[in-house]
């Protein structure tokens, strides 16, 4: 499980490479200037482009490369009218918030099983097939059903994005799976009821969370890819004082 959450993350890992512009300068893809300045890039004058005016949470003008001048509306949605759909802008953010969900699924899964212990086995699955607190390692012992159990869970998520996006249209507010706080009819279990300020800072959270989940899950695959071990047993040997260390005079590892 955690190593398919993992991997369904590569997908939308992006590499950004900051790239110079001048007053000006424009996206090549779509002809929207890089005109304004941009807080993340505070030392670029014309560092952020024009569809970033600050509106959306978590927006500082960070799009070096441009990729939110793209038309990505008629890439996902191209049967629609534009009129009846979401904005190019909004489908990106669509697709950062679900990637960035499941990537924090991803690190709960890589780091939980190894601090608060695994599932067990049994004769039909194999007693160990539970037991691997490796994502890499537990790939080749998990049962099939589980994984396809696993796909159709997901499946039945995704469809029911596809159809609310479809109902929603250019009034849908990305990621919104009508759980909690929102607007319209949803199952909100724990009455949240932010003001408009306040539900704005969360969903700044959220972004923010998912963002650094998306660079952390990569980590954390390379180096349980890397080391052969779980992320847990690589993290408490950090805290273990080698043996040279409890000697008096001793400051430098042994050998130098």
């Amino acid at each position: 499980m955690k190593f398919i959450l993992a991997l369904s993350l590569l997908a939308s890992a992006s590499a950004f490479a900051p790239v110079a512009h001048q007053a000006t300068a424009s996206s090549a893809l779509a002809g929207v200037p890089f005109d304004r300045p941009s807080a993340a890039l505070p030392f670029a004058e014309n560092g952020c482009p024009a569809t970033l005016d600050g509106s959306l949470p978590g927006d500082v003008g960070f799009d070096p490369v441009g990729f939110s001048t793209t038309p990505m509306q008629g890439f996902f949605d191209s049967k629609t009218d534009p009129k009846n759909s979401m904005s190019d802008l909004f489908w990106l953010r669509e697709a950062e918030i679900t990637h960035g969900r499941i990537a924090q699924l991803a690190v709960v899964g890589f780091i939980a099983p190894g601090l608060f212990g695994t599932f067990p086995g049994n004769d039909w699955t194999g007693l160990d097939a539970y037991s691997y607190v490796n994502p890499v390692e537990e790939l080749s012992h998990v049962p099939g059903e589980a994984v396809a159990q696993l796909i159709l869970v997901f499946s039945l998520i995704e469809f029911k994005r596809v159809t609310l996006i479809s109902k929603q249209g250019p009034n849908r507010m990305p990621g919104d799976l009508q759980l909690g706080q929102g607007p319209g009819e949803r199952f909100n279990p724990f009455g949240l009821n932010y003001t408009e300020e306040e539900f704005f800072e969360k969903q700044v959270q959220e972004i923010k969370h998912c963002r650094l989940a998306m660079l952390g899950v990569f980590g954390l695959l390379c180096q349980c890819v890397n080391s052969g071990v779980d992320v847990s047993t690589q993290l408490s040997g950090a805290f273990v004082a080698p043996e040279y260390a409890s000697k008096a005079g001793y400051f430098l590892p042994e050998g130098i």
